[in-house]
C-alpha cells in the first residue's frame, strides 16, 4: 500500500498469509500467557499443590491478552524545546518496543502455556530491560537542554499483563468528554473465542458492542449565556475519496515513520505525513473546497472485519500491526467550529495543534477518552467505551469534540495536551488563564451492516477497543480566514 493512495487487493497468496495468521493465534482465540506467576508462591508446596496451582494459573493465562505499560507521555508536560524533537523521537522507540512485545506475546501462546515463566522472562523481562535505556536517555535528553526529568520517569520501565475483559480502573481525574457521559451498560464477559478480531485475534470483543436502542439519552449540553459566541463555522473537505493514508503521526511522532502503528484517515491537507514542517503544510494541496484552509483533519480507519484484504495487508501500520479488513470509506464528514456557551471566541493561532481522544485508553484508563460513538436517529445518546448496533437503516456515527480553550501562547506543549483545555462540562466556562477558540467538531458518518462487524484500527495491543478512539487537527487556515471564522462566530451567523 502506498503511503498516499489506496488499493485494494484480495489475491490467493495474501489470503493464504492471513488464514495461517489465524491458526497461529487460535482462529481468534486469546492469547495463553500467564504474567501473574510467582516462583515464591510455589515455595513451600508439595507436588500436588503444585500442579494445582500450575493449572490454575494457566487457566487465568487464558484470559490474558495485551500488554500494559505506563504511558511515559502523559507524564511529561514540561520538556525543553532543545530537547522535543529527541524525547519525541524516544517516545516513538517505546511505542514500538511494546508493539513487538505484544507481537512476541501474540505468537508464542503455546510457549507460554506450557511455561508459567515464559512471559516474565523471555517478554515482559526483556522489554523493562529496552525501556529502561530508553527512559534513561529522555531523562538525560532533559537534563542535558536544563530542564528537570519528572520524578516517577524511572519507575516507568515495568510492564505488566492486562486480561481481555478485566475493567478499566477508575479514573483518578475527571473524563475530558463534558458532551456525554460514558456509556452505562454492564460489560458483558468475553465470549470463548475471545472476540471476533478477525485473522489478527486481538480485538474488539463480543463486549465492545451494544445495542443503541438500549442505551438512555444521555447528551449533555451548556445553556448559552448572555455573551456566549453562538455561530458556526462548516469547512466542506471530501471523505477522504483521495484515498490518502499513512500509518505515521506527525503530531506525537514526527519524523517517525509509522509512528501510529495504525493507519490514518486525512482529508484537508494533501502534504502530510510524519516529515511535514509547517512550511510543509503551508504549500500542500488541500481537499477543502475554501482553498484558505489548508488544515491537516485525520483519524483511525474504520475497517469491516469481514475476512476480506486491503492493499495493507503486508504493510505497517495495516496487518503487520495486526489492523486487517477493509478501509471504510466514509459516507459524510462534516467539520463544523462551534461558539462558547459563556464567551466570545479569539481566533486559533496558526499552526495550533490539538489531539483529542487517548488512543491507548484500553490500558491508560479513561481519563482523555473523547471520541463519541452513535447511530444516526439516535444522537442524543452517546457511547465512549462501546460501539454501537444501529438498527436496519441507521448509520454508524463518530464524533469528535475537541479541546475548545486555548493557554494563549503555544501552539503545541511536551505531552501534547496541556496548551489546550475542555470547557467546564457544566457552564462552558474556559479555565483561568485559558481563551476561548472555535471548537472543531468532526462528525463522521458510515454506512456499515447491523452488527459487531467492524473495528477502529489501534496500536495492537489497544486490541480495537473504542475507547482507543481519537482525532488529530493542525490549525492551517490562513490568518484571514480564520478570523473571519472567529467574527461569524462571535456575530452568531452561520458562516462555510
Amino acid at each position: 500500500m502506498g503511503r498516499t493512495s489506496r488499493k485494494r487487493r484480495s489475491s490467493l497468496a495474501t489470503r493464504m498469509t492471513v488464514a495461517s495468521a489465524a491458526l497461529l493465534l487460535g482462529g481468534g482465540g486469546l492469547v495463553a500467557v500467564n504474567v501473574y506467576a510467582s516462583a515464591q508462591e510455589e515455595q513451600g508446596q508439595d507436588a500436588g499443590s503444585g500442579t494445582q496451582q500450575r493449572q490454575s494459573q494457566q487457566q487465568q493465562a487464558r484470559q490474558v491478552a495485551t500488554i500494559d505499560c505506563p504511558d511515559v507521555g502523559t507524564a511529561l508536560p514540561d520538556v525543553p524545546d532543545g530537547a522535543r524533537a529527541q524525547v519525541d523521537g524516544e517516545l516513538a522507540a517505546l511505542d514500538s518496543q511494546i508493539t513487538e512485545a505484544y507481537q512476541r506475546l501474540a505468537s508464542n501462546r503455546d510457549a507460554a502455556a506450557r511455561d508459567p515463566g515464559f512471559v516474565q522472562n523471555s517478554i515482559l523481562g526483556p522489554l523493562k530491560d529496552k525501556r529502561g535505556a530508553v527512559l534513561g536517555r529522555i531523562g538525560e535528553d532533559i537534563r542535558r537542554n536544563g530542564g528537570r526529568p519528572p520524578r516517577q520517569l524511572d519507575g516507568m520501565a515495568a510492564c505488566t499483563g492486562r486480561s481481555w475483559g478485566r475493567p478499566q480502573q477508575p479514573s483518578p481525574q475527571p473524563s475530558q468528554n463534558p458532551s456525554q457521559q460514558p456509556s452505562q451498560q454492564p460489560s458483558a464477559p468475553p465470549g470463548n473465542d475471545g472476540g471476533n478480531g478477525g485473522a489478527t485475534g486481538n480485538g474488539p470483543d463480543p463486549a465492545d458492542f451494544v445495542d443503541i436502542k438500549s442505551v438512555q439519552p444521555n447528551v449533555v449540553t451548556p445553556r448559552n449565556r448572555r455573551a456566549a459566541s453562538r455561530g458556526t463555522f462548516t469547512t466542506a473537505c471530501g471523505r477522504n475519496e483521495n484515498g490518502k493514508f499513512n500509518p505515521d503521526n506527525v503530531i506525537v511522532a514526527p519524523g517517525v515513520s509509522n509512528g501510529a502503528h495504525h493507519m490514518h484517515d486525512y482529508v484537508g491537507n494533501q502534504a502530510t505525513d510524519a516529515f511535514s514542517s509547517d512550511d510543509d503544510l503551508a504549500a500542500g494541496q488541500t481537499s477543502c473546497r475554501n482553498q484558505g484552509d489548508k488544515s491537516t483533519y485525520y483519524w483511525p480507519v474504520l475497517r469491516l472485519q469481514n475476512g476480506k484484504d486491503e492493499a495493507d495487508a503486508g504493510a505497517d501500520g495495516g496487518g503487520k500491526d495486526q489492523n486487517t479488513g477493509e478501509i471504510q470509506t466514509p459516507s459524510s464528514v462534516t467539520l463544523k467550529f462551534d461558539g462558547n456557551p459563556t464567551s466570545k471566541v479569539v481566533p486559533m493561532p496558526r499552526f495550533l495543534r490539538i489531539i483529542t481522544g487517548d488512543a491507548k485508553a484500553f490500558t491508560n484508563g479513561d481519563a482523555n477518552a473523547n471520541a463519541s460513538w452513535s447511530c444516526t436517529g439516535f444522537e442524543n445518546r452517546q457511547l465512549k467505551d462501546k460501539y454501537p448496533i444501529c438498527p436496519q437503516g441507521s448509520k454508524v456515527v463518530r464524533t469528535f469534540r475537541f479541546q475548545s480553550c486555548w493557554d494563549g501562547a503555544n501552539t503545541d506543549s511536551a505531552n501534547h495536551r496541556t496548551h489546550v483545555a475542555f470547557e467546564d462540562p457544566r457552564t462552558g466556562a474556559c479555565p483561568g488563564g485559558f481563551k476561548a477558540i472555535p471548537q472543531l467538531v468532526q462528525r463522521i458518518v458510515y454506512a456499515v451492516p447491523p452488527g459487531p462487524g467492524f473495528a477502529v484500527d489501534s496500536f495492537p495491543e489497544q486490541l480495537h477497543k473504542p475507547v482507543t478512539d481519537h482525532g488529530d487537527f493542525i490549525n492551517v487556515f490562513d490568518d484571514k480566514l480564520m478570523r473571519r471564522v472567529a467574527n461569524c462566530i462571535n456575530r452568531g451567523d452561520r458562516c462555510t
